[in-house]
């Protein structure tokens, strides 16, 4: 297996662009026309194409929800339960309140709070299954007190999705979980089919064609982001951290995706050669082996820093999904952070603590957009509507102020609304 080093980062950032995408616009633009005609046919037809198989009913039967959860092993009930525990202790901490502020004149100006009407999350099935995922959208959605929540998974072999996410389902009290993956569920979701109830919103990671679904329906929904492929980066200046360390974090996003990246930055050359030397070794005998050498070849990389402020350059640049600093002084070194999606600190902070169970969402901005984005979270389940209530005292006070602006600007229907006011007062 093949393991890049490069020396500094202009050296790296020549080769970022190299690797051709396919573009699946243009499948997912057909996928999304045809759904939106003949709902659920087409439906059908697509999951018969993509998940050989034909579903019964795409809204999965509480019954099978209910085996689901009993067939839990107790053990992973009891960490499930945790780890549901977490999310909710720390989402809890994010909500807002609507607000109105009184003047004196009686003039009032606020805001109001109210959760959007409905929202769909993507469940991803496929290469292995994600309860997380489900964990980590709909505790947000659930504290938001959005009154519908829909669930889409892809189908197994059985016809119904992966038993935990199933279960996780159950647990977390979702009866609308519909067996259907794909572009095709997003456009279910955004555009409602005979069976599927459309929604106002759709969240959750997905394949290349869910992140193009989500993006070309963005309009008609809202959605959380434009996800890419996962990725995690790591920041090193120190020479004892432990090589396995260092490997086995890479791997964990390595594992996701052909095209995931797992980036190593450090000062210390001796240090990335150890690096590349046991992936070298270990890779060839792990489950997932032919995913990870495909993310090594399309993205994931060593970069040599020249020292601490290279090494930053690079992170500001990236703006990874996943940040470990694994240096001398990592909570001295926050400052240096402007662009990241979740920022690990110290080396027993590895990035699936963050994954499953510290709490904060792992639901992340990728491919750079930590630039201008924010993990999911309760906000993004909610809207907020201005709240504006003038007395005659203000309007007397401000009114030929407002007509002055709207004149400027040559509205004039503007200026004769607050003018009659003006006159009656």
């Amino acid at each position: 297996m093949q393991v890049k080093i490069y020396k500094g980062f202009k050296s790296f950032s020549k080769s970022i662009d190299v690797v051709e995408k396919t573009d699946v616009s243009s499948t997912v633009q057909e996928i999304l026309t045809k759904v939106r005609k003949s709902g659920d046919a087409a439906l059908r037809e697509y999951t018969e194409q993509f998940d050989k198989v034909i579903p019964e009913s795409w809204l999965v039967p509480e019954s099978a929800l209910e085996e689901a959860l009993d067939n839990l092993e107790d053990d992973l009930f009891l960490v499930l339960q945790q780890a549901a525990d977490n999310i909710m202790l720390f989402h809890e901490r994010q909500k807002t309140d609507s607000r109105l502020d009184f003047s004196s004149d009686g003039s009032v100006l606020g805001w109001k709070v109210t959760p959007v009407d409905s929202a769909g999350i993507y469940i991803p099935g496929g290469r292995a299954a994600y309860p997380s995922t489900l964990l980590m959208n709909a505790i947000p959605a659930q504290i938001a007190e959005v009154p519908r929540i829909a669930l889409v998974s892809p189908p197994g072999p059985s016809g119904l999705p992966h038993p935990l996410v199933m279960a996780t389902a159950a647990f977390m009290g979702l009866e609308e979980l519909y067996a259907v993956g794909g572009a095709q569920s997003i456009a279910a979701l955004a555009y409602g089919t005979e069976s599927i109830e459309k929604v106002v919103k759709i969240t959750g990671p997905g394949n290349a064609y869910v992140a193009e679904a989500k993006r070309q329906v963005y309009g008609t929904v809202g959605i959380d982001s434009f996800a890419g492929p996962s990725e995690i980066m790591i920041v090193c200046d120190r020479e004892d951290i432990p090589v396995d360390y260092l490997v086995r974090d890479m791997l964990s996003q390595a594992e996701h995706d052909p095209d995931a990246g797992a980036f190593l930055v450090t000062t210390s050359e001796k240090q990335a050669k150890k690096v590349a030397d046991r992936l070298k070794k270990l890779v060839p005998a792990l489950p997932r082996r032919e995913i990870i050498e495909a993310s090594f070849k399309n993205r994931s990389a060593i970069i040599l820093a020249e020292d601490m402020e290279e090494i930053f350059e690079v992170v500001n640049e990236l703006a990874p999904e996943h940040l470990e600093v694994l240096t001398k002084e990592p909570f001295d070194d926050l400052y240096r952070i402007r662009n990241a999606g979740a920022i690990f600190l110290g080396p027993n902070t590895p990035e699936p603590v963050g994954d499953y169970f510290a709490g904060p969402n792992h639901t992340l901005p990728t491919s750079g957009c930590a630039k201008f984005s924010s993990p999911l979270g309760v906000q993004d389940f909610v809207k907020t509507s201005s709240v504006i209530s003038y007395s005659a005292e203000r309007l007397q006070s401000q009114g030929e102020q407002i007509i002055r602006f709207a004149e400027e600007e040559e509205l004039f229907s503007h200026a004769a609304a607050i003018q009659a006011r003006l006159d009656n007062l």
